[in-house]
C-alpha cells in the first residue's frame, strides 16, 4: 500500500503530532508499505531521523500568513513566493513559531478550513501539482482535522480515499477568538463529512469529536498512538535506576514547559512533598520543549522554587536530543505531567512507561483510559497540587509498588503501544478503503 501523510511542522519545538506522524511513516516502511511524509507550514523538529527530509514544505508559514493579511501577497510574483518558502527563511520562521497563539489565528484558521474557498488556493494548487508528480497514492492521510479544508480538492483531483487523524483540535479551536470560534467549528463539521475515515488516538477523544462534528460511529476508528522504542531498556532495572544524587528519588516531568501542561502544578506539588516528612531527599527534573515564548513562564517556576529554598534540588533540561531524553527518563522514580486541558492522548506517558517509570496523572480526558490500558500508574484530582503530591508521595513511600507499576507499564508499551503496533492499526483502517485491503 502506498500512503502519503501530510503533517504540519512545528518549527523549533518538539511536537507530539510530528513525532507521532514521523514514527508512523517509519514503521509503515518497516512493515513493507510505501509511506511518504510531506511537511506543511514549517519543517519538522524531531529527536528521531526525519522521514520528511529533502521534501519541500508546502503552505509555507510566512506565505500563508501574509496571504491572509493582504490580497497583494495572494498574487505575489513567483520569486517572492519562492523566497518566502526557502529553507533559510523557513528556518528563521521556525525559530519564532513557538510564540504563536491560537488567539491570534482566528482568521487564518477559518481560511484554512475553507480550503479552496480561502486565501491559500495558490498553495493548495502547488501541493496538488507536486502530488500528481509522484507515484499515485492508495490513501491520503491528514495529521489532524484542522487540515480538512484541502480534502475536497485532494479527493476530486487524485481520486483516492482520505483518512484524517484526530489530535487535540478541540483545545486549539476553543482557544480561538470568540469572533471566529463558532464559525470554525461549523466549517470543520461541514468539511468533516468529506473525510472517509477518522482515526482517534483514544476512545475518549474519538467520542468527543464524533459528538462535536456530528459524525457517525462508523466514521471514527480508534488506533492508539505508539512510539519508537529504540533506546529504551525492555528489561531494565526499573524506576529510579541512576536517579539523582546518591540514589535520591527523582520526580520527573517531560513535555512542553508551558502552563497548559501544568508544570506550575507539578512545581507546587514538589514543594508540598518537600515540606512533608519522608520526602526531604526528593529531587525534581523538568525536561522538554522550551521556546522563547515559554521562557518567562519557566523563569517564574524557577523563582517559585528559589523562594521555597528548593531551586538547588531542581534541574531544567530544555530541548534535549534523543540520547539526553532517554537518559533523562531512565533517571526518574515517578513521572507526572498534570495537563490542564483535555489531552487527546499524551505521548509523554508512553515515553515514561517505556523507561519503566510509573506515572501519576489527572483523572481527566484520555488519562484514565491510558492508565487502565497500561496498568502503569495512578490517577488523582485535576489541578490540585496537594492531591497530586499525595498520590506521588504514596508511590515514593512504597518502592515495591512503584516498581511493579513501572514494569507493568513498560510491558504494555512494548507489547501494545509501539510505533509498529500503531502502524498496523493505521494500515488496517486504510486498507478498508481500497480494493484488496491492507
Amino acid at each position: 500500500m502506498n500512503l502519503v501523510q501530510l503533517t504540519p511542522g512545528a518549527g523549533a519545538m518538539f511536537c507530539g503530532g510530528c513525532l507521532r506522524d514521523n514514527a508512523l511513516v517509519a514503521a509503515l516502511g518497516q512493515l513493507g508499505h510505501t509511506a511518504t511524509l510531506v511537511p506543511l507550514y514549517l519543517p519538522l523538529t524531531l529527536d528521531e531521523p526525519d522521514q520528511s527530509a529533502g521534501r519541500p514544505v508546502f503552505f509555507s508559514g510566512l506565505n500563508v500568513y501574509l496571504q491572509q493579511k493582504s490580497a497583494l501577497f495572494r498574487h505575489a510574483p513567483g520569486w517572492l513566493h519562492d523566497w518566502l518558502a526557502s529553507p533559510r527563511v523557513l528556518a528563521w520562521a521556525a525559530g519564532r513559531a513557538a510564540g504563536t497563539r491560537a488567539a491570534d489565528l482566528g482568521a487564518l484558521t477559518l481560511s484554512m478550513l475553507r480550503g479552496e474557498a480561502g486565501h491559500q488556493a495558490r498553495e493548495l494548487e502547488e501541493l496538488l501539482a507536486w502530488l500528481k508528480s509522484q507515484p499515485p497514492p492508495d490513501v491520503l492521510c491528514l495529521s489532524n482535522a484542522l487540515l480538512v479544508g484541502m480534502v475536497r480538492r485532494l479527493k476530486s483531483e487524485l481520486r483516492v480515499p482520505l483518512v484524517c487523524a484526530l489530535q487535540g483540535e478541540d483545545s486549539f479551536l476553543e482557544a480561538l477568538p470568540v469572533s471566529h470560534r463558532a464559525a470554525c467549528w461549523r466549517v470543520l463539521a461541514e468539511r468533516a463529512r468529506e473525510v472517509d475515515r477518522f482515526i482517534a488516538p483514544s476512545r475518549y477523544f474519538g467520542d468527543l469529536m464524533r459528538a462535536r462534528l456530528g459524525l457517525g460511529a462508523e466514521q471514527v476508528r480508534v488506533v492508539h498512538n505508539g512510539i519508537t522504542l529504540d533506546g529504551y531498556h525492555k528489561n531494565g532495572a526499573g524506576p529510579g535506576a541512576g536517579a539523582g544524587t546518591a540514589g535520591a528519588p527523582v520526580l520527573g516531568y517531560f513535555a512542553r514547559m508551558c502552563p497548559e501542561k501544568g508544570l506550575d502544578t507539578l512545581v507546587e506539588a514538589f514543594i508540598c512533598l518537600r515540606r512533608q516528612g519522608g520526602a526531604d531527599r526528593l529531587k525534581l527534573r523538568v525536561g522538554g520543549s522550551c521556546g522563547p515564548a515559554d521562557t518567562p513562564f519557566v523563569n517564574r517556576q524557577r523563582e517559585r522554587l528559589a523562594a521555597s529554598g528548593l531551586l538547588g534540588d531542581a534541574e531544567f533540561v530544555p530541548n534535549p536530543d534523543r540520547a539526553r531524553k532517554l537518559e533523562f527518563l531512565h533517571s526518574l522514580s515517578v513521572f507526572a505531567v498534570p495537563a490542564r486541558y483535555g489531552e487527546a492522548f499524551g505521548l509523554y506517558i508512553l515515553e515514561a512507561l517505556a523507561a519503566g517509570v510509573p506515572v501519576v496523572q489527572p483523572r481527566t480526558a484520555a488519562f484514565p483510559e491510558l492508565i487502565a490500558a497500561t496498568g502503569g500508574g495512578r490517577l488523582c484530582a485535576p489541578e490540585d497540587p496537594p492531591a497530586l503530591a499525595a498520590a506521588i508521595g504514596e508511590l515514593l513511600a512504597d518502592p515495591a509498588q512503584a516498581r511493579a507499576l513501572g514494569q507493568a507499564g513498560r510491558r504494555a508499551v512494548f507489547e501494545r503501544f509501539s510505533a509498529e503496533t500503531m502502524a498496523r492499526g493505521v494500515a488496517r483502517v486504510c486498507g478498508e478503503l481500497i480494493p484488496g485491503g491492507a
